[in-house]
């Protein structure tokens, strides 16, 4: 069985790669043949066994007609697979289709969040992520509508069963975003989804006063094969960390958090109690 990639940049490496023959409608058997390979050369390609070239992996995506985009894209990815720790820089802002995130929650087994000012996108009802994409500042107007589907689809990983623990401070409930209709919607909406077996939302109330997530807002995805990792977000920035000993350090702030908040029954009782 060949070794399969370890990190966030060789998984989506391997995927795009994947997904760019698979474009071709052909068996990989038939695109190998095309570029002169076994094929077992490309199933090592594939899986992060390495084995070939940066230029003959340039052939490959030239003979599967991937997009220049994408083909730039696996070729930046391609002599870093084995890199932890990842900073994208995104530039004005982040992109429409957060790729590497998307692909990482997917594969995920578990995720662990830590929300201080919002709920989390995977909870949110389009109405109050609507408001949330329109407010930033950077994000054009046009792209609006398409930011809001393509984090509606992202949800999509919940009816897959990723379980899922969301901390949330009790000022995320407050604030009013999208105005009083929207809110109280979407805090009925957080209710429906406590009720889901494998969705648990953990409120961290005002009077703990100082702690242990003062830091900022994160999450932390597992695998049931790789090594977790740790998300976090800026205006148009995103940090993946992967190194052992940072993503302990988060497990730390996991485990204060754990302490402090309300367990799930008091957390809906005091859901409840902003919808009276």
């Amino acid at each position: 069985m060949p070794k399969r990639f370890s990190t966030a940049r060789g998984r989506e490496f391997g995927d795009g790669l994947r997904a760019a023959i698979a474009a071709t409608g052909m068996t990989s058997r038939a695109v190998a043949e095309l570029v002169g390979w076994q094929e077992a050369k490309v199933s090592d390609l594939v899986n992060g066994k390495g084995g070939a070239t940066e230029l003959e992996l340039a052939v490959l995506l030239g003979v599967c007609r991937t997009p220049p985009d994408e083909r730039d894209h696996l070729l930046s990815l391609f002599n870093e697979t084995s890199l932890k720790g990842w900073w994208q820089d995104h530039g004005a802002c982040t992109p429409v289709r957060p790729r590497t995130l998307i692909e990482q929650e997917r594969a995920a087994r578990k995720l662990i969040s830590w929300q201080v000012s919002l709920v989390h996108a995977l909870i949110q009802l389009p109405e109050y992520a609507r408001a949330v994409i329109a407010s930033c500042a950077n994000v054009p107007e046009d792209e609006v509508e398409e930011r809001v589907e393509v984090r509606t689809e992202r949800q999509m990983v919940l009816r897959k069963g990723l379980k899922c623990l969301f901390y949330l401070h009790e000022s995320a409930l407050l604030s009013p975003i999208g105005g009083h209709e929207t809110m109280e919607a979407q805090l009925e909406h957080l209710l429906k989804m406590a009720q889901r077996s494998y969705i648990e939302i953990r409120i961290v109330p005002f009077s703990v006063g100082a702690h242990a997530g003062l830091a900022g807002a994160f999450d932390m995805l597992t695998f049931d094969k790789y090594e977790p990792v740790v998300f976090l977000d800026s205006e148009n920035s995103s940090l993946i960390i992967e190194a052992p000993y940072a993503v302990k350090a988060y497990e730390r702030v996991v485990e204060a958090l754990d302490e402090i908040a309300l367990d799930a029954e008091q957390s809906k009782e005091l859901i409840n109690q902003l919808l009276t």
